[in-house]
């Protein structure tokens, strides 16, 4: 059997683990709380009164509500199912520990992208003009599938309860909301503020985003694709590799 054959049977398999965990995950309180409803409370706290012009505010919102929804659903899975042990099952089947993965984060990349659609129809009913559309949508899937692997890297601890998972997930989210900047751009940070921005996959989607939406970005939009696909090939290294790790210590 070649090498391609093996291939397009695991990524098939993914699907179906994405499919079930979509069935599963999704109506779940921690991913409403955490990925829905936590980044329009956070943002329209620090929105209201502030007379923000909608080709600066939504692209902020979009990122927030992006960024929240794709890790959403990847942090949980695995705890989930090895506290109801379903995951020895799992790992029984001949299926890769790889595929698995995948599918747990495609789980949570279609979560991510679905949503964004929402911000994204707020944005055209208040008057906003998107420069290139197929380029934010191509940042959006590529940011997507970025969030989703942090997020698996989340649950990457060899714990089996769900809470310690979204404590942890929630331990690095709001830092990097805050230095991302999605309520600053990054202009008027100060250049330490700035260095700081860079190191989350997170600024650099809201950037392109601005640049699509307000006409003004901090960095030429090349970087800024080059960064996002930089950092999801470091999360999902890491995944694989912790996951490979501690997934025996689930079981």
């Amino acid at each position: 059997m070649s090498e391609l054959v093996r291939f397009q049977q695991q990524f098939r398999r993914s699907l179906t683990i994405a499919r079930k965990d979509i069935q599963i995950y999704y109506a779940k309180g921690p991913v409403i709380i955490y990925g829905v409803l936590m980044p329009i409370f956070l943002f329209l706290a620090f929105t209201i009164g502030r007379s923000l012009p909608a080709d600066l505010m939504i692209p902020g919102l979009l990122g927030m509500i992006l960024f929240f929804t794709a890790t959403a659903v990847s942090p949980i899975i695995v705890p989930w199912e090895a506290q109801a042990r379903t995951l020895e099952r799992l790992m029984s089947t001949p299926v890769k520990l790889e595929t698995i993965i995948l599918g747990d984060i495609l789980a949570s990349f279609i979560f991510g992208a679905g949503i964004s659609i929402v911000p994204i129809i707020i944005g055209l009913t208040l008057g906003i003009t998107i420069a290139s559309p197929g380029i934010l949508a191509l940042a959006i899937i590529l940011s997507s599938f970025c969030f989703a692997a942090l997020g698996n890297v989340f649950s990457t601890p060899p714990t089996n309860t769900p809470a310690t998972v979204n404590m942890i997930a929630a331990g690095v989210r709001f830092p990097i909301v805050f230095m991302s900047g999605v309520f600053i751009p990054l202009d008027e940070l100060p250049i330490w503020g700035q260095n700081i921005a860079f190191i989350s996959p997170l600024t650099y989607f809201i950037d392109i985003a601005r640049n699509l939406m307000h006409g003004q970005g901090h960095l030429p939009l090349v970087i800024d694709f080059l960064a996002i696909i930089g950092f999801t090939a470091v999360f999902l290294i890491v995944a694989m590799k912790l996951h490979r790790r501690t997934m025996p210590r689930r079981i």
